[in-house]
Parts: structure tokens; C-alpha cells; sequence
């Protein structure tokens, strides 16, 4: 919206807007988009279906895996029996393919000609996550990102909206904001995703209804206190109020 306000504020022309759900969640999938594309010329030897499963004619469900060409899955961590969120997502990057086998207490497979290259760990792969999800469940999905961080190997753990509601980077950062309300009391809710340097954003709370019809009876239409009362008795502001009578 700001961008087709800019253009019309430059050349004098505006322009329509339209923003479809659809659209925008369909955003979200080009990368499945994509896989659809290349399914034509055999199969996604990243997804978990190869080389034991069938492929068909569209992109199956990858599961945990990530699908997309980057091999990924999500691996249990330690607590995972009574904790649903002890998971970790961890992606087998080529580049730091090394410092993974290094990490994992498998330096053997730096070499090894069954692991050395992507090629070759892509028929492997069910194998080689059940491994390295053996050393994942040693530990919690937080130390296992301090570790993986180190080595710059990507990773992400799965967050409950408890632990996103307590992060503190996330509050630091104004992705989570903290209003208060009169009524409501203090609450967090989501702040702006776009940070922009010299454009911060403040996130404050809604009105209560009707806190500010006096000041825009006065301000904006020009309404004396007079004629305030006489619309409030009206009833065009809500239920107007009763006459007093005398019998």
C-alpha cells in the first residue's frame, strides 16, 4: 500500500492494491512449486520416499524431512518422551558436512566414500539422521543449537508459544511487545515483523468503546458541550437516556 501511495505521491498515479489469501499462503510453497517442476525429470532423491518409496505424479508429503533440495529433518531431543516441543530441526549442509561427522562422534565418515559426498549420503539419509538423533538425545534441543551454532550448522529448535512469549531476544527486538490495557490489564501481543531503522514502530492498545466519541463530537465536528449532551440523549451514541417526568 505505502509503495502505490509513493508512485502516486512521484507521478501523480495510484494504483489497486489486491492482497488474496491464497496468494500469499501459495508464496509460502514455491519451493514445493519448484520440486513439482523437477519431479518431471525423476525423482526428489532428498524425500524420505527414495530410493525405498514410490513416487507418482506430484510432490509427496516429505514428513519431518524438509524436501526443497537441502536434506533436513526433525530430531528428537532429550526430554522428547514428555515434552512435545524437544526437537530439533537440523539440515545435513554440504559445507559443514565435516564439522557435523566431527560433532556427532563420527569423524570416519568424512572419508568414507559411502558418506564423503551428497550423492552418496542421499540413499543414506534415513541412516544418517537416525544417527546423528542419537546424539541429539543426549542433550536438550538449546544446547544442542549452542553447539550446532558454533560450527555454523544450520538448525533451528521447535519453540512452543510458551518459550516464544518468554524469549527475551524476542522482546529485545520488538517481535513481542508487552501493552497495557486499562481493562484488560498488561498482555503481549506480536509487534511490527519489519524493522525499519528510522521508522520504528509503536504497538499500543485499542480504545475502549466509545473513549473517544466526546473528543471527536468536539474536535472533528465541532460540537459544543450543548450539543454533545443533546446527541448522548438522543440515542444516537446508545441507549438514550430516560426523561425525567413529573406525574
Amino acid at each position: 500500500i505505502v509503495t502505490a501511495l509513493y508512485q502516486r505521491t512521484q507521478t501523480g498515479r495510484g494504483q489497486k492494491v489486491l492482497a488474496a489469501m491464497q496468494d500469499a499462503v501459495l508464496n509460502l510453497c514455491r519451493v514445493k512449486l519448484r520440486d513439482q517442476q523437477r519431479l518431471e525429470r525423476g525423482p526428489l532423491k532428498e524425500y524420505p520416499q527414495y530410493p525405498n518409496g514410490e513416487f507418482g505424479d506430484t510432490v509427496p508429503r516429505a514428513g519431518n524431512a524438509s524436501g526443497g533440495g537441502q536434506p533436513g529433518w526433525i530430531l528428537k531431543c532429550k526430554g522428547w518422551e514428555t515434552d512435545p516441543n524437544a526437537y530439533i530441526y537440523f539440515i545435513t549442509q554440504a559445507p559443514v558436512w565435516a564439522k557435523i561427522c566431527d560433532v556427532i562422534g563420527k569423524p570416519e565418515w568424512i572419508t568414507d566414500p559411502d558418506y564423503a559426498t551428497p550423492a552418496a549420503r542421499l540413499p543414506r539419509l534415513k541412516d544418517i539422521f537416525a544417527t546423528v538423533e542419537e546424539w541429539t538425545m543426549t542433550k536438550t534441543k538449546f544446547e544442542v543449537m549452542e553447539i550446532l551454532n558454533k560450527h555454523d550448522i544450520p538448525c533451528g529448535p521447535i519453540l512452543s508459544m510458551k518459550e516464544l512469549a518468554e524469549d527475551q531476544s524476542l522482546r529485545e527486538t520488538g517481535t513481542i511487545v508487552e501493552v497495557d490495557h486499562p481493562t484488560r490489564g498488561k498482555h503481549l501481543t506480536v509487534g511490527n515483523p519489519i524493522k525499519l531503522s528510522d521508522s520504528p514502530t509503536e504497538v499500543t492498545r485499542s480504545p475502549l468503546l466509545g473513549e473517544h466519541t466526546d473528543e471527536i463530537l468536539r474536535e472533528v465536528l465541532g460540537f459544543d458541550e450543548r450539543r454533545i449532551g443533546e446527541v448522548r440523549d438522543s440515542g444516537a451514541l446508545g441507549a438514550a437516556r430516560r426523561p425525567l417526568t413529573t406525574e
